[in-house]
């Protein structure tokens, strides 16, 4: 990261401006679905090449009147809960700030600016008829380290080629880890061939299934000038893929280079001991609360 201050007073600006868009990949690291259970809600969606994400899903469009994806649900710090009786999940992700340009109100391109640890948490709801309805259900839903982390360009020989996602739950003060460490090219799809399979599913992507017609979401939000993309979870852990969260529970997704941070690093990263405020780091910490509206 190469300056702190600044790259966290564009995250603070970029979060609330009504001109960016909150969007998902699904299926974009294997095995992912399988361990999350979701893997039958695609039995019908076809793709392109094997290796290829499932569709991209809303869970935040900025204007557009009253409908459940209109509330911002990002936070840096604190993680709500929707139920006492519904499962919840970590999803670690690598979060990318783009900027979207159009042409005709089609997306013409998409540039990734800054790339950030991004907790994609999800509601477990069989039955769910589209992925959204278990990616926003209020304030403090998702979560998105405020350390940006400043692109040169987004594909190998980067400065993301070095980077790693790990991801972490405190628990009665026990640290476990929660998700798999995994290398950020480890995606399935990454770099230009993301960017571009993005752009033709923000401009072609119909309702099938659990996926959505994301060109009429762009059009709620008034096609806005930016994007917040998480490119996709990363494999659990055994412990993680049977173990949901609980009031109490601190939950850390961690996006480092490897290169400049050690194992025990991160550790402390995750557990609160150690100073967050490095670079070559983008840190998420929430406080995990059941929230006010159940």
């Amino acid at each position: 990261m190469r300056d702190a201050s600044k790259n966290n007073a564009a995250w603070d600006r970029l979060k609330d401006m009504p001109s960016t868009i909150g969007i998902g990949v699904a299926g974009n690291f294997t095995g992912h679905l399988e361990q999350a259970g979701e893997a039958s809600d695609f039995r019908n969606v076809s793709t392109d090449h094997a290796a290829a994400p499932k569709g991209i899903f809303p869970f935040y469009v900025p204007g557009g009147g009253q409908h459940f994806l209109n509330t911002m649900p990002v936070s840096a710090t604190s993680l709500a809960l929707g139920s006492k009786t519904e499962n919840h999940q970590i999803e670690p992700e690598v979060a990318l700030l783009c900027r979207i340009q159009y042409a005709e109100k089609r997306v013409a391109s998409l540039t990734p600016l800054y790339a950030m640890a991004h907790n994609d948490c999800s509601i477990r709801r069989p039955g769910a008829l589209k992925i959204s309805e278990k990616k926003n259900w209020g304030p403090e839903t998702k979560g998105t380290s405020n350390q940006m982390i400043s692109l040169d360009r987004f594909e190998k020989g980067g400065i993301l080629d070095d980077y790693r996602v790990a991801c972490f739950l405190l628990r009665d003060g026990v640290l476990v880890e929660y998700g798999l460490d995994s290398s950020v090219t480890g995606y399935s799809y990454y770099g230009t061939r993301l960017v571009d399979w993005l752009i033709e599913k923000m401009n072609n992507q119909q309702d099938q299934g659990p996926l959505e017609h994301i060109a009429h979401w762009l059009d709620v939000a008034s096609q806005p000038d930016y994007a917040l993309i998480s490119i996709g979870a990363t494999r659990y852990t055994d412990f993680g893929e049977n173990t949901f969260l609980k009031s109490g529970d601190v939950a850390s997704v961690i996006l480092y280079d490897a290169k400049q941070h050690t194992q025990d690093a991160i550790r402390g990263f995750a557990d609160g001991s150690k100073d967050t405020n490095e670079p070559g780091l983008s840190v998420l910490r929430q406080n995990v609360h059941l929230g006010s509206q159940r």
